[in-house]
């Protein structure tokens, strides 16, 4: 569920107006629901209340420090993949001890940064990053907690550019190899074998592939765990969100008749993986990310021409694919709506943006109402991988951010000023004068 919905046929975040906040911080503007991050967080803690378990945010899905210190509130860990997102972590307030360590490319600093901040662990993707870790310890005379990520070599069903548990794809050790990579760490100086980590892909909308998954690990854990008194089980993230209806389940009643239907709702999962998971007698600690952040936000742009070509219809708006990558990358669908209601004709339409490239396009021949100069259009579920991908491509600023509670709003990311995206740049002496 989420908390976007029109009002007197205007589209409102809790009890605040989208297009007020449009008026006041401009376009292109990310807006998120802090009563939809708060409902997903506990819905999900709440669902693995029979486990003792640690939810991790994966910052990677949006890294705002509001976003952050709100979830840390709620009482979140937090799943980190660099340097940058453990500092954002503690800037943001949140605890360094309650955060994983993933990610197959971690440098010495980070890894040295990450010890002296006393994160809670590492998961290891490699023998060579074990060694590297315990190095890096060895020298710091410190010790450092790692799991192993277990590659299960099982297929997600997800798109192939987010599908992470299979041997075609870079993550983690294979699991014919598990138990010798685990032998050989356990003689290495100044680690504590910790746990056990996987995560095979994103965005799964049903609960098969988490439990084939579990399944298929399951006899291993329990061996290592009593053979290296591990402490905890991470089964990784990959929980999806509705992208299309985005609007309609916004609604409780949508998601009742959803469940019937067998859509992977925190009850489900935790009522298929929780039994299987229970008798480990471990701490279970799993990394949503989009779950959590995706339906609690929006992107608002602004129409700035409606173009005829033949049969074409284009609305060309001020977001572009450098404010969100993802139809780009993904060819991901987003559900776009007037940020106030319109009636009469639908037509076919391609929302495109300014940015000079063909793949700047974020739908094709959609059905949308008819739309005008100035009018604005709110792309849902944009609250995961959206301005975390952003950039400053075409020399276009960075979007503002804006978090709503019921009826107060708060802008927690100004807009990039333009000089700033060529801040940290220099001409070299010899072209000055030219």
């Amino acid at each position: 569920m989420h908390s976007f919905h029109y009002r007197g046929g205007k589209l409102f975040c809790e009890g605040t107006s989208v297009q007020a906040l449009a008026e006041k911080h401009g376009t292109p503007l990310y807006i998120y629901s802090q009563e939809t991050l708060e409902h997903h967080f506990q819905a999900l803690d709440s669902a693995l209340r029979p486990l003792d378990h640690r939810i991790c945010f994966s910052v990677k899905a949006n890294s705002n420090l509001a976003v952050l210190r709100l979830l840390a509130n709620l009482g979140a860990g937090f799943d980190i993949v660099s340097e940058g997102e453990l500092r954002r972590v503690i800037a943001a307030g949140g605890n360094a001890a309650s955060c994983v360590f993933a990610g197959v490319g971690k440098t010495e600093r980070e890894i040295e940064f990450a010890l002296r901040r006393n994160i809670y662990c590492f998961n290891a993707e490699s023998a060579a990053e074990l060694a590297r870790i315990s190095r890096v310890a060895v020298r710091l005379k410190k010790i450092a907690p790692v799991a192993v990520r277990i590659n299960p070599n099982v297929e997600a069903h997800t798109h192939a550019k987010v599908t992470t548990g299979t041997y075609r794809n870079k993550f983690g050790i294979q699991l014919e190899d598990v138990e010798g990579v685990y032998a050989r760490a356990a003689r290495l100086p100044c680690l504590r074998l910790r746990g056990l980590q996987m995560h095979i892909g994103s965005q799964l909308m049903a609960t098969e592939p988490f439990e084939r998954a579990v399944r298929k690990v399951l006899p291993l854990v329990g061996r290592l765990a009593v053979r290296y008194g591990l402490e905890f089980f991470n089964i990784g993230g990959g929980l999806g969100i509705v992208y299309e209806p985005a609007l309609a389940s916004g609604s409780p009643a949508w998601w009742k008749s959803a469940a019937a239907r067998g859509l992977l709702t925190p009850a489900r999962y935790a009522e298929r993986l929780a039994p299987l998971l229970k008798p480990l007698g471990l701490k279970i600690l799993l990394e949503p990310g989009r779950f959590i952040v995706g339906n609690a936000g929006i992107l608002v742009a602004r129409v700035q021409y409606v173009k005829q070509t033949g049969r074409k219809t284009f609305v060309i708006v001020d977001a572009a694919m450098n404010d969100l990558m993802r139809p780009a990358l993904y060819d991901s669908y987003h559900e776009i709506i007037p940020v106030a209601q319109r009636h009469g004709k639908w037509l076919p339409s391609d929302v495109v943006g300014p940015v000079c490239e063909s793949a700047d396009c974020f739908c094709k021949d959609r059905p949308l109402p008819k739309v005008g100069e100035g009018d604005c259009l709110a792309l849902l579920s944009a609250g995961a991988y959206g301005f975390v991908m952003a950039s400053n491509y075409n020399a276009r600023p960075l979007a503002a951010e804006v978090l709503v509670h019921g009826r107060h709003a708060a802008l927690v990311r100004r807009r990039q000023d333009i000089a700033q995206t060529w801040a940290g740049e220099k001409i070299p002496h010899w072209l000055k004068g030219k």
